[in-house]
Protein backbone atom coordinates (compact mmCIF):
# COMPACT_ATOMS: atom_id res chain seq x y z
CA UNK A 1 0.00 0.00 0.00
CA UNK A 2 1.55 3.38 -0.94
CA UNK A 3 0.91 6.51 1.02
CA UNK A 4 1.52 9.99 0.67
CA UNK A 5 1.62 12.57 3.78
CA UNK A 6 1.43 15.78 3.07
CA UNK A 7 1.66 17.60 6.51
CA UNK A 8 3.77 20.79 6.82
CA UNK A 9 4.79 20.27 10.87
CA UNK A 10 7.71 18.44 9.91
CA UNK A 11 8.14 16.21 13.28
CA UNK A 12 4.85 15.34 13.19
CA UNK A 13 5.10 14.24 9.15
CA UNK A 14 7.90 11.85 9.62
CA UNK A 15 6.53 10.88 13.04
CA UNK A 16 3.43 9.33 11.14
CA UNK A 17 5.68 7.99 8.38
CA UNK A 18 7.87 6.34 10.42
CA UNK A 19 4.72 4.46 12.25
CA UNK A 20 2.92 3.75 8.82
CA UNK A 21 6.21 1.92 7.61
CA UNK A 22 6.07 -0.24 10.34
CA UNK A 23 3.07 -0.98 9.46
CA UNK A 24 3.78 -2.29 6.37
CA UNK A 25 3.28 0.37 3.98
CA UNK A 26 5.55 2.56 1.75
CA UNK A 27 5.50 5.96 2.38
CA UNK A 28 6.47 9.52 1.03
CA UNK A 29 6.36 12.73 2.45
CA UNK A 30 5.90 16.00 1.39
CA UNK A 31 5.73 19.30 3.55
CA UNK A 32 4.24 21.99 1.81
CA UNK A 33 1.30 21.74 -0.55
CA UNK A 34 3.08 22.33 -4.03
CA UNK A 35 5.51 19.11 -3.56
CA UNK A 36 2.43 16.91 -2.42
CA UNK A 37 1.10 18.26 -5.46
CA UNK A 38 4.32 17.32 -7.20
CA UNK A 39 4.49 13.86 -5.93
CA UNK A 40 0.83 13.17 -6.66
CA UNK A 41 1.06 13.38 -10.25
CA UNK A 42 3.91 11.30 -11.55
CA UNK A 43 3.32 8.43 -8.60
CA UNK A 44 -0.28 6.58 -8.16
CA UNK A 45 -0.90 6.50 -4.33
CA UNK A 46 -3.59 4.43 -2.27
CA UNK A 47 -4.03 6.87 0.36
CA UNK A 48 -2.93 10.37 0.67
CA UNK A 49 -3.22 11.81 4.39
CA UNK A 50 -3.48 15.89 3.59
CA UNK A 51 -3.20 18.12 6.00
CA UNK A 52 -5.58 21.31 4.83
CA UNK A 53 -3.70 24.19 5.95
CA UNK A 54 -0.30 24.01 3.89
CA UNK A 55 1.96 26.58 2.90
CA UNK A 56 1.67 26.84 -0.96
CA UNK A 57 -1.08 24.77 -2.24
CA UNK A 58 -3.96 24.88 0.62
CA UNK A 59 -5.11 21.06 1.25
CA UNK A 60 -8.04 22.12 -0.33
CA UNK A 61 -7.34 22.79 -3.40
CA UNK A 62 -4.86 19.93 -3.58
CA UNK A 63 -7.43 17.50 -2.44
CA UNK A 64 -9.58 19.28 -5.84
CA UNK A 65 -6.93 18.34 -7.67
CA UNK A 66 -6.66 14.59 -6.61
CA UNK A 67 -10.15 14.42 -7.22
CA UNK A 68 -10.45 15.92 -10.80
CA UNK A 69 -7.23 13.91 -11.99
CA UNK A 70 -10.02 10.37 -11.66
CA UNK A 71 -7.05 8.71 -10.01
CA UNK A 72 -8.11 6.16 -8.07
CA UNK A 73 -6.19 7.21 -5.11
CA UNK A 74 -8.02 8.15 -1.47
CA UNK A 75 -8.20 11.38 0.46
CA UNK A 76 -7.77 11.48 4.41
CA UNK A 77 -7.87 14.50 5.71
CA UNK A 78 -6.08 15.05 8.80
CA UNK A 79 -6.34 18.39 10.51
CA UNK A 80 -6.47 20.49 13.78
CA UNK A 81 -9.81 22.00 11.89
CA UNK A 82 -12.06 19.41 13.78
CA UNK A 83 -15.80 20.71 13.88
CA UNK A 84 -18.49 19.23 12.59
CA UNK A 85 -19.01 21.94 9.99
CA UNK A 86 -15.03 21.63 9.30
CA UNK A 87 -15.48 17.74 8.37
CA UNK A 88 -18.87 18.81 5.94
CA UNK A 89 -17.14 21.54 4.20
CA UNK A 90 -13.99 18.70 3.98
CA UNK A 91 -16.23 15.83 2.85
CA UNK A 92 -17.95 17.88 0.00
CA UNK A 93 -14.56 19.02 -1.14
CA UNK A 94 -13.69 15.19 -2.05
CA UNK A 95 -12.21 14.06 0.82
CA UNK A 96 -12.79 10.31 1.55
CA UNK A 97 -12.11 10.98 5.55
CA UNK A 98 -11.74 12.77 7.94
CA UNK A 99 -9.23 12.70 11.00
CA UNK A 100 -9.37 15.64 13.38
CA UNK A 101 -5.77 16.42 15.39
CA UNK A 102 -4.95 15.17 17.87
CA UNK A 103 -5.91 11.50 16.98
CA UNK A 104 -4.72 7.54 17.95
CA UNK A 105 -2.37 6.77 15.72
CA UNK A 106 -4.06 2.72 15.41
CA UNK A 107 -7.52 4.44 14.59
CA UNK A 108 -5.87 6.58 11.49
CA UNK A 109 -4.25 2.79 10.60
CA UNK A 110 -7.33 1.04 10.43
CA UNK A 111 -8.80 4.21 8.68
CA UNK A 112 -5.90 3.85 5.80
CA UNK A 113 -6.66 0.79 5.32
CA UNK A 114 -9.81 0.74 4.56
CA UNK A 115 -9.34 3.73 2.39
CA UNK A 116 -6.89 1.17 0.73
CA UNK A 117 -9.26 -1.74 0.39
CA UNK A 118 -11.73 0.98 -1.75
CA UNK A 119 -8.25 2.31 -4.25
CA UNK A 120 -8.00 -0.86 -5.27
CA UNK A 121 -10.31 -3.62 -6.91
CA UNK A 122 -11.96 -5.56 -4.30
CA UNK A 123 -9.32 -8.82 -3.62
CA UNK A 124 -10.98 -11.54 -1.49
CA UNK A 125 -10.00 -11.71 2.12
CA UNK A 126 -7.71 -14.72 1.60
CA UNK A 127 -5.66 -14.69 -1.43
CA UNK A 128 -4.74 -17.93 -2.95
CA UNK A 129 -2.00 -19.11 -5.18
CA UNK A 130 -1.60 -23.01 -5.16
CA UNK A 131 -0.87 -24.17 -1.80
CA UNK A 132 0.19 -20.69 -0.68
CA UNK A 133 -2.31 -18.45 1.30
CA UNK A 134 -1.91 -14.91 1.78
CA UNK A 135 -4.09 -13.17 4.47
CA UNK A 136 -3.81 -9.19 4.13
CA UNK A 137 -5.25 -8.36 7.42
CA UNK A 138 -3.58 -10.93 9.58
CA UNK A 139 -0.23 -10.37 7.24
CA UNK A 140 0.83 -13.88 7.76
CA UNK A 141 1.21 -16.82 4.95
CA UNK A 142 0.82 -20.23 4.82
CA UNK A 143 2.31 -22.48 2.18
CA UNK A 144 0.19 -26.18 2.69
CA UNK A 145 -0.87 -25.06 5.67
CA UNK A 146 2.70 -24.23 7.42
CA UNK A 147 3.50 -20.36 8.31
CA UNK A 148 6.06 -18.61 6.36
CA UNK A 149 7.72 -15.58 8.23
CA UNK A 150 8.36 -13.24 6.04
CA UNK A 151 9.62 -9.42 6.54
CA UNK A 152 7.29 -6.58 5.39
CA UNK A 153 9.28 -6.14 1.47
CA UNK A 154 8.40 -9.43 1.14
CA UNK A 155 5.32 -10.04 1.90
CA UNK A 156 4.30 -6.95 0.36
CA UNK A 157 5.86 -8.37 -3.15
CA UNK A 158 4.47 -11.26 -2.70
CA UNK A 159 1.03 -9.82 -1.95
CA UNK A 160 0.92 -7.59 -5.62
CA UNK A 161 2.22 -10.76 -7.42
CA UNK A 162 -0.83 -12.98 -5.73
CA UNK A 163 -3.39 -10.01 -6.59
CA UNK A 164 -2.17 -9.39 -9.72
CA UNK A 165 -3.81 -12.99 -10.54
CA UNK A 166 -1.63 -14.22 -13.44
CA UNK A 167 -0.12 -11.27 -15.06
CA UNK A 168 3.01 -10.43 -15.28
CA UNK A 169 4.45 -7.32 -12.57
CA UNK A 170 7.61 -5.44 -13.61
CA UNK A 171 10.21 -5.10 -11.69
CA UNK A 172 9.45 -1.09 -11.41
CA UNK A 173 5.86 -2.11 -10.67
CA UNK A 174 6.73 -3.37 -7.73
CA UNK A 175 9.52 -0.94 -6.81
CA UNK A 176 6.67 1.18 -6.59
CA UNK A 177 3.97 -0.14 -5.19
CA UNK A 178 6.31 -1.89 -2.31
CA UNK A 179 9.07 -0.01 -1.47
CA UNK A 180 9.04 4.36 -1.49
CA UNK A 181 10.42 7.31 -3.43
CA UNK A 182 13.75 6.89 -1.74
CA UNK A 183 14.57 3.40 -3.28
CA UNK A 184 16.47 3.43 -5.57
CA UNK A 185 15.40 2.31 -9.21
CA UNK A 186 18.90 0.68 -10.63
CA UNK A 187 19.62 -1.10 -7.58
CA UNK A 188 18.93 -4.91 -7.19
CA UNK A 189 16.42 -4.40 -4.50
CA UNK A 190 13.24 -6.53 -6.22
CA UNK A 191 15.92 -9.15 -7.54
CA UNK A 192 17.32 -9.62 -4.11
CA UNK A 193 14.16 -9.36 -2.34
CA UNK A 194 12.29 -11.87 -4.47
CA UNK A 195 15.19 -14.26 -4.43
CA UNK A 196 15.01 -14.24 -0.25
CA UNK A 197 11.23 -14.85 -0.74
CA UNK A 198 11.64 -17.65 -3.22
CA UNK A 199 13.76 -19.79 -0.86
CA UNK A 200 11.76 -18.93 1.86
CA UNK A 201 8.23 -20.27 0.25
CA UNK A 202 10.37 -23.48 -0.76
CA UNK A 203 9.88 -25.51 -3.82
CA UNK A 204 8.16 -26.29 -5.86
CA UNK A 205 8.94 -22.74 -6.75
CA UNK A 206 5.92 -19.95 -6.91
CA UNK A 207 7.23 -17.15 -8.19
CA UNK A 208 8.31 -17.12 -12.23
CA UNK A 209 10.57 -14.68 -14.30
CA UNK A 210 9.81 -13.97 -17.04
CA UNK A 211 12.71 -12.74 -19.07
CA UNK A 212 12.42 -9.25 -19.85
CA UNK A 213 9.06 -8.01 -18.16
CA UNK A 214 9.27 -9.34 -14.95
CA UNK A 215 7.91 -11.82 -12.11
CA UNK A 216 4.32 -13.78 -11.71
CA UNK A 217 2.44 -16.20 -9.96
CA UNK A 218 0.74 -17.86 -11.81
CA UNK A 219 -3.48 -17.91 -11.00
CA UNK A 220 -5.30 -20.57 -8.48
CA UNK A 221 -6.60 -23.54 -10.68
Amino acid sequence: MRVLVVEDEHPLADAIARGLRREGMAVDVAYDGDSGHEKSTVTRYDVVVLDRDLPGMSGDVLCGEIVASGATTRVLMLTASGTLADKVDGLSRGADDYLAKPFDFPELVARLRALGRRATPAAPPMLVAGDVALDPARRTVLRSERPVELTRKEFGVLEVLISAGGSVVSSEELLERVWDENADPFTTTVRVTVMTLRKKLGEPGVIETVVGAGYRVPAAG
